[in-house]
């Protein structure tokens, strides 16, 4: 699945112009610079009887005065949100950094076991080629790296070789046959010429959708090649029973 790329803008943040807010403010100032004009001419009718009270009343209004400039300049650099949502973590009013919404983790690629399992009584439906895919999917499936498929005219008795998670050399030979037909001594040999001697294999299996021959087993157990039949291909696929280069020796 490819993820749509996002490309992140610079936001523009623009603050709507409210007549009534403007208004109450301009109506608090008034009203603060109202009554400390009068606090102050109170202060100095009563200075000349009373000069305490006129620093006391001195201090509460440079206080007062302190104070309103205070909360003018927070006012100022109060958070604000764009429109259409709330102040995100870090936006302050006149800032100009963008913000860019994090990518989202990418899907992981739907892998093929399921498929695999579902396709382990369907490989008698499949063309020689298709099986050998299916075979490969198998072997990468359970751990194999460098897993290729080479059946074809000059494939020298391998379709699909791999190299298994313990690092041996995989060779396997894929005969998609029906329920009625056998694989004989004869394939055995021929796989059994090239397997080690060509290929290199550490293991050596012949997969098939069939079964095999009472001779074709016995020359497989005398040259250490494993007959995987309809019934251990099915155990493999679906789970319940080991993969070629985990099954006991012959």
């Amino acid at each position: 699945m490819v993820t749509p790329i996002r490309r992140a803008g610079r936001p523009t943040t623009r603050q709507a112009f409210s007549l009534r807010q403007l208004t109450v403010s301009f109506g608090m100032v008034v009203i603060v610079v109202i009554g400390v004009g009068l606090t102050l001419k109170k202060a100095v009718q009563g200075a000349s009887a009373h000069p305490g009270s006129a620093v006391l009343v001195g201090v509460v209004v440079l206080t007062a005065v302190v104070g309103l400039v205070r909360w003018g300049r927070r006012r100022r650099a109060v958070r604000v949100a764009p429109a259409g949502g709330p102040a995100p973590v870090g936006f302050v009013a006149g800032a100009v950094e963008p913000l860019v919404e994090p990518e989202p983790d990418p899907e992981p690629e739907p892998w093929v076991e399921a498929e695999a399992e579902a396709e382990a009584d369907d490989f008698t439906d499949m063309g020689a080629e298709a099986f050998e895919e299916a075979v490969a999917r198998l072997c990468e499936r359970d751990g194999c790296h460098d897993v290729r498929v080479v059946g074809g005219a000059n494939d020298l008795g391998a379709d699909v070789v791999a190299v298994a998670p313990d690092g041996r050399n995989v060779v396997l030979q894929c005969k998609r046959y029906g329920e009625g037909h056998k694989v004989g001594s004869q394939d055995l040999q021929r796989f059994g010429g090239t397997c080690f001697a060509v290929h290199g294999a550490d293991v050596a299996a012949v997969v098939t959708t069939s079964d095999f021959t009472g001779p074709a087993a016995e020359y497989a157990e005398q040259c250490g090649i494993l007959c995987f039949d309809h019934g251990a291909l099915g155990g493999w696929a679906d789970g319940t029973g080991p993969a070629p280069w985990e099954a006991p020796a012959p």
